[in-house]
């Protein structure tokens, strides 16, 4: 199946005006299932802990959190971002972060280098899924895989971010970053028991009990329990996921607080793993056809939580406090090949062990005050993330072989091997220390017409890395950056405002290696400083009251490190402008979409001798757009049928640009019933994702510099049911 994306790009932008939102799995099943989280529209003071309202359609959120300006409006914000509600991850029987992001336009999700790790491509640039934050802090989340089932809000932040939110630990989030918020206890309780299959014979169970009390329903509490266990829609991968979380909530007049806690077992066996092209790209293999080997396996273990609280000390000043904790272990036997242009591969065995412990805090105070017809927000905000990351592998120096089409079994090797530390008892080898301190200050003239916000983050990164065989300390790393923020929001009337702000990414810096591509470095050892890049970015947003739509354009720079006469320098930049529109709501009854185009120019606009200068980088594809419909049909009651096309342009595989992937499209259908027996809500669901089982390259690289291959998911039907009781 071929689509024109040309005509798709213009159909989806010229459909913009139209466009149609999806409602949440409460609205959708009217009283018969989850009743919709009671919130606060925010006005005036801006909340670091109540969420926004549903927007109409309830697919989507009013907005999301803007870091430490806290949950804004998107009509208030002078940045783009777009957050998904639970309800949609539950329609669509989202099992992970990275399914609901299926739904935004400017999103594309990749693996990352080496592992199975969720990378979310924002703007052109990776973001890992251990840097994105839950309620605001950084560190925390499960590096790998995040299911979705423990979350209220996925909330998409586009464009650069080290101002509002700090750098990403990892060094990624240059454009843009996603926030998680927990679930919440619902207004009227929840009682929920859903069962589920997915090809070709996954099985779930999943228990989700919320419950609010005290006067006012002041006090809420959640759990949910997901346990998903057999083979997957690919051949001999078989997945094993328990996940368990408890939450709690206090919304008070003048405090509020939230109390999360979370565990996840995640186990793969088996994973199809990434291919790394030598030369040509080889021909698209049978999707479901798994070329990597059986005794490869993937297990994550992760325990953490977060704590936010907010305290109205008058009308006129606010404090908050929020922390976070994390303590993992990941062991991984990985085997990820090389291929030649025929299909024949050339894998190595990688065994590694990683343990994380990770303490993060943010903190704040907001004073509000008025001078004649201004009013002033003023905004301090201090931040700290410490990670010590003790890791341990064993690389096996012997190379198999198979093919990508007809793969070969062979057994694991046991020799040859060059170790780095002991696998059952790694040794501290990185810590890394984050701190930060940030102002802001917002000014409302005109009647609250014009909102302007100036802001500076002075940010501290330490880096320590030590021997993997005997813990001694190799390097070290110590650095500062301060990276300000403009932004200006005009509400030309009360549903239409004109934004535009000038904003900068940092990445924390590195130590220079003794030697690059077979270069020896004259000033080996050298700490290079915190890279940082720049960003303008004008647009519109729309609120029509049923639907919505922002149109925005931007420029994004990073910076990058080359090599001139044998010295390693901060030199390289890369340049992505691009054009975004996103529209969601639901402006006639019964009709939702969520929707939307980017268009992306990436040029690398100065390298190392001018090698490849004026190409675009590996994995940027120049268009890429979503469109996702639901319409309730009139005739059956309680029905509701829906329709997704997801289409990316094609991307370079290269640095060359000689070599690149075919553009690819998927289209998915889902429907839903919504019914009661003997007085017991009833949902069923119903979903195939890739109805015409395309198979495709769905990205290259996801890793600055890589250009690994990642497979599309094949067709997989997916059922569930679920009853409140």
């Amino acid at each position: 199946m071929k689509i024109n994306h040309k005509l798709l790009a213009a159909l989806l932008v010229s459909g913009a005006p139209f466009a149609i939102a999806q409602e949440s799995d409460a609205d959708a099943t009217a009283s018969t299932t989850e009743p919709a989280v009671e919130e606060m529209l925010v006005t005036g003071q801006r909340s670091q802990v109540e969420l926004l309202h549903e927007y109409s359609g309830g697919q989507v959120a009013r907005g999301g959190r803007a870091g430490l300006l806290g949950n804004l409006d998107f009509l208030d914000a002078p940045f783009s971002g777009t957050a998904y509600t639970a309800s949609l991850a539950a329609a669509q029987q989202a099992e992970s972060v990275g399914d609901v992001l299926q739904n935004d336009p400017v999103v594309r999700v990749a693996k990352g280098f080496g592992n199975f790790q969720e990378v979310y491509i924002l703007r052109g640039f990776p973001v890992y899924s251990d840097d994105i934050t839950l309620n605001g802090v950084y560190g925390i989340l499960p590096r790998q895989f995040v299911a979705a089932e423990l979350v209220e809000r996925v909330e998409v932040f586009r464009g650069a971010n080290a101002f509002l939110n700090g750098a990403a630990p990892g060094g990624s989030g240059i454009g843009g970053t996603v926030n998680l918020v927990p679930k919440r206890a619902p207004s009227g309780g929840v009682k929920r028991l859903t069962a589920g299959y997915e090809s070709d014979s996954q099985y779930q169970t999943a228990l989700d009990l919320g419950h609010r009390f005290g006067e006012d329903e002041t006090w809420g509490v959640r759990v949910n329990a997901v346990r998903r266990d057999g083979e997957t829609a690919i051949e001999d991968q078989e997945r094993e996921l328990n996940v368990f979380s408890l939450g709690t909530d206090y919304a008070g007049e003048r405090f509020r607080f939230t109390a999360d806690f979370g565990y996840q077992d995640n186990h793969v066996d088996a994973p199809l793993p990434q291919v790394t092209p030598l030369g040509e790209i080889p021909q698209v293999p049978e999707a479901g056809r798994n070329f990597g080997q059986p005794w490869t396996y993937s297990d994550e273990k992760q325990t953490f939580g977060v704590v936010r609280g907010e305290l109205d000390v008058n009308d006129s000043v606010k404090v908050w406090l929020a922390g976070g904790a994390r303590s993992g272990e990941e062991i991984n036997l990985l085997a990820n090949p090389k291929s030649d242009v025929d299909g024949n591969l050339s894998s190595s065995r990688f065994d590694n062990t990683r343990e994380d412990d990770v303490i993060s805090l943010d903190g704040g105070m907001e004073l509000t005050f008025n001078t004649g017809s201004v009013n002033h927000t003023l905004v301090f905000s201090a931040s700290s993330v410490e990670l010590e990351s003790k890791n341990a592998f064993a690389f096996y120096l012997t190379p198999f072989t198979s093919n990508l089409y007809d793969p070969a079994v062979v057994t694991p090797p046991q020799d040859n091997i060059f170790p780095g530390g002991e696998l059952s008892d790694p040794l501290l080898t990185e810590k890394t220390k984050n701190e930060s301190l940030a102002l802001a200050y917002t000014a409302a003239l005109l009647d609250e017409r014009l909102l302007a916000t100036l802001g500076l983050r002075h940010q501290s990164i330490t880096t320590n890395t030590f021997d993997y065989n005997d813990g001694s300390e190799l390097s070290g790393y110590d650095a500062s950056e301060v990276t300000p923020a403009l932004g200006l929001v005009w509400k030309a009337s009360e549903n239409l405002s004109f934004y535009g702000n000038y904003a900068e990414s940092l990445q924390p810096g590195s130590v220079v290696p003794a030697m690059s591509g077979g270069v020896v470095i004259s000033n080996a050892g050298e700490v290079i400083d915190p890279l940082t890049g720049e960003q303008v970015e004008l647009g519109v947003k729309y609120d029509a009251g049923a639907f919505a739509t922002t149109l925005s354009a931007f420029t994004l720079e990073r910076a990058n490190t080359i090599v001139v006469d044998q010295r390693v320098t901060p030199s390289g930049r890369q340049e992505n402008k691009g054009i975004e529109v996103s529209v969601f709501g639901e402006p006639a009854d019964g009709i939702r979409l969520i929707g939307g185009a980017t268009y992306l120019q990436s040029e690398l606009t100065r390298t190392q001798d001018g090698i490849n200068q004026g190409n675009s980088p590996i994995g940027v594809p120049e268009l890429q757009a979503n469109v996702n419909l639901e319409w309730d049909v009139v005739a059956a009651t309680g029905l509701t049928l829906e329709a997704r096309l997801v289409y990316t342009d094609s991307q370079y595989a290269n640095a060359e640009n000689t070599v690149e992937l075919d553009s690819w499209q998927r289209f998915d259908l889902g429907a839903r019933y919504t019914t009661a027996i003997k007085s017991q809500p009833i949902t069923l669901r119903a979903r195939l994702d890739n109805v015409f089982d395309e198979d495709y390259w769905a990205s290259t690289g996801g890793f600055p510099g890589a250009n690994y291959l990642i497979l599309g998911n094949p067709r997989t039907v997916s059922v569930s049911a679920s009853i409140d009781f």
